[in-house]
């Protein structure tokens, strides 16, 4: 976890740590310095640390720089207080990087120091509006984040796709620079660790992509969001089913680290089920009633936007039901249908790949619950004569193995491979949440698509994974 500390004073000073506080990364802890106490909005208290102080104090910056800082930023008024500042570190920590907003012309410090001229920035944002005059790339568009350049990490989510499978929606990738050289980015185009992607879009929208792009293995069920949501319906399912459902979900929930989970209980009808389910609740688990009779849909829907959820667990009893798939699809969520098997031995995911590439756009997630439920990996590949999109799935999940240290099998078989799981244990199925999962099941019968045909496997655990956030 890398450390930074912003030391802060007046008004650009306070809107640069709220800016800091919308876009911060989760890799890092923020130590807010500042001469007096300013009020923020949607602060994370676990990444951010407030002190008030004057910086000009030797001995209370002393006391905060006992710890190894990534970086220091200094943002203040006044110019005796950030010299004094930057003095005072320095006799502390003498190869410190800091960077320093400059409203005086001060000197250059030492190699150590990045110093921002507040007056050339300012000048360069008003040149941008001279018209016949060139716009030089740091300052093109609003400077409100529509353009963004973000270096691809080795182990990022995005390393080893390729760019026609990353779905860009309200953003794109418009160039990537690769060992000082611009790359044209295509659809064939394959993305490569310390690439520096140019992106261009909404700033919302290219905040969340820049932490998808920085994102590590542990962190699931993000993207998607930040909590577990357990749905249960006693108008659709038995008082066993719901106890032996609850008792699998919450081994599940378990297994993700540092998050809530949410149950919501729909139509309570059975008084001994709905005492079992409420003994459940305690510090990270809460247990949520819905004794009125609203519609269903809409409330499900708002849950998962005012709990941030990231993953659904469900019974296969209610998954079943053509009107809840097509809910739950709606939600753009992760779906995880839980049925009779025991939990306890499952130690396989296993994948069906298809003739397409939705594979490869999951494929950090699956790689992620993998790491963090102790799962191996196992593709099954239907050999037929249509095999180019499943090759370079196949090749992109060699790669990510690689990065990853973590084993996958593949499976090449002219065996059907529904057939194959049907006869295998302890394994859960994964298959991506496409729209025609939501059709009925006596129109898929006939199909030889084996995503439709994912009913087949209904007594098995399966998590349907959306394409697109």
């Amino acid at each position: 976890m890398k450390k930074i500390l912003i030391i802060s004073d007046g008004v650009v000073g306070k809107n640069f740590v709220q800016r800091v506080i919308q876009t911060h990364s989760k890799e890092n802890i923020y130590y807010i310095v500042e001469l007096k106490a300013n009020e923020y909005e949607d602060i994370n208290k676990e990444r951010f640390k407030f002190f008030e102080f004057d910086s000009t104090s030797l001995y209370k910056l002393s006391n905060l720089l006992k710890m190894d800082f990534l970086q220091v930023f200094v943002v203040v008024d006044n110019k005796i207080d950030a010299e004094h500042t930057i003095k005072n570190i320095r006799l502390i920590k003498n190869k410190l990087h800091i960077v320093l907003l400059d409203r005086w012309k001060i000197e250059h410090i030492d190699q150590n120091v990045t110093i921002l001229n507040s007056n050339d920035i300012l000048a360069s944002r008003l040149i941008d509006n001279l018209p016949n005059v060139p716009v030089i790339a740091q300052n093109v568009g609003m400077g409100e984040g529509e353009i963004m350049e973000v270096l691809v990490p080795f182990g990022s989510s995005f390393v080893y796709r390729h760019i026609g499978v990353i779905e860009q929606k309200n953003w794109r990738i418009v160039a990537i620079y690769r060992n000082r050289q611009l790359v044209m980015p295509s659809r064939r185009r394959m993305i490569q660790p310390n690439d520096i992607l140019l992106l261009v879009g909404e700033p919302s929208v290219l905040r969340s992509v820049y932490r998808a792009v920085k994102r590590e293995l542990g962190q699931f069920p993000e993207p998607f969001g930040s909590n577990i949501y357990m749905y249960i319906d006693m108008n659709m399912m038995k008082k066993n089913q719901i106890i032996e459902f609850v008792k699998r979900a919450i081994f599940t929930y378990k297994n993700f680290k540092n998050h809530r989970l949410i149950i919501k209980i729909f139509n309570p009808n059975d008084i001994d089920a709905l005492a079992y389910v409420k003994d459940f609740a305690q510090d990270g688990i809460n247990v949520i009633v819905e004794f009125d009779k609203k519609n269903t849909e809409e409330e499900f829907l708002e849950d998962i936007k005012k709990f941030h959820i990231g993953l659904v667990l469900v019974h296969k009893s209610i998954f079943k039901h053509h009107r809840m798939r097509e809910m739950f699809f709606e939600s753009k969520v992760p779906i995880l249908k839980i049925s009779q098997k025991d939990f306890e031995g499952v130690s396989d995911l296993s994948l069906i790949l298809s003739d397409n590439k939705d594979f490869e756009k999951i494929s950090n997630t699956i790689f992620d619950i993998a790491e963090q439920m102790g799962y191996n990996i196992e593709l099954f590949n239907y050999k037929n004569e249509h095999q180019e999109y499943r090759d370079e799935v196949i090749e992109h999940f060699y790669n990510l193995s690689t990065i990853f240290s973590k084993t996958i099998k593949v499976n090449q078989t002219d065996e059907n491979p529904i057939r194959m799981l049907q006869k295998k244990e302890h394994f859960m199925q994964i298959i991506p949440f496409t729209s025609k999962l939501t059709r009925r099941h006596i129109y898929s019968n006939f199909s030889t698509d084996s995503e439709r045909l994912y009913h087949k496997l209904d007594d098995y655990h399966q998590l349907f994974i959306p394409m697109q956030l």
